[in-house]
């Protein structure tokens, strides 16, 4: 496994190499030692979800306050999602940023998003499934969202990769503050 520091300090592209043979595929996607040994993140797996969505839907920007801190492990395994890291830290010289990495089931790829990051991302296919290992489990009284069309943070959703379906948000995240707003509640990261 190899993993690339992206350009939001705290997120890292994971690719692992895939084995083909008569059989099908092997991919061994997910590896604490080699995590630890490329980033120095201890990601002791704590709980792991598994979600399906349809072509338009956009899942966040979600992330937890957890006091032990929330890191994310995101695989697509069936489909494509584009994913997105947001940049939360008001501290951080990259506050208010994001990155988007396309994640295609079967390419061997995935995103380490460090705690204190936003996460969120678009279906791109109808039946798309996303598997999630988390560092923490949920904990719903440190769980937060930001509005993923919040325009200051300004995320591009690639809404032409969607072909004119339109984009669904459910109930929480579409009624979710902007950045600004949880920054001035001080429910941001420190």
């Amino acid at each position: 496994m190899e993993l690339t520091p992206l350009n939001i300090k705290g997120a890292w592209l994971a690719s692992s190499h895939i084995w083909v043979d008569a059989r099908g595929s092997f991919c061994e996607w997910f590896k604490a030692s080699e995590v630890f040994e490329a980033t120095g993140v201890h990601f002791d797996v704590q709980q792991a979800n598994i979600s399906q969505s349809n072509r338009g839907v956009i899942r966040g920007i979600h992330y937890s306050l957890s006091s032990c801190g929330q890191a994310k492990w995101v695989t697509c395994v069936k489909g494509k999602i584009m994913d997105i890291v947001v940049d939360i830290r008001p501290s951080s010289v990259t506050y208010g940023e994001y990155l988007s990495i396309d994640l295609v089931a079967g390419d061997g790829r995935a995103v380490l998003i460090g705690q204190g990051l936003g996460h969120a991302f678009i279906s791109l296919e109808d039946e798309t499934t996303v598997s999630y290992l988390l560092s923490s489990p949920y904990s719903p009284g440190d769980e937060y969202e930001i509005n993923p069309l919040d325009p200051k943070i300004g995320i591009n959703w690639n809404l032409n990769l969607v072909d004119g379906t339109e984009i669904i948000l459910s109930q929480k995240d579409s009624a979710a503050p902007s950045l600004s707003d949880r920054a001035a509640d001080g429910k941001l990261p420190d």
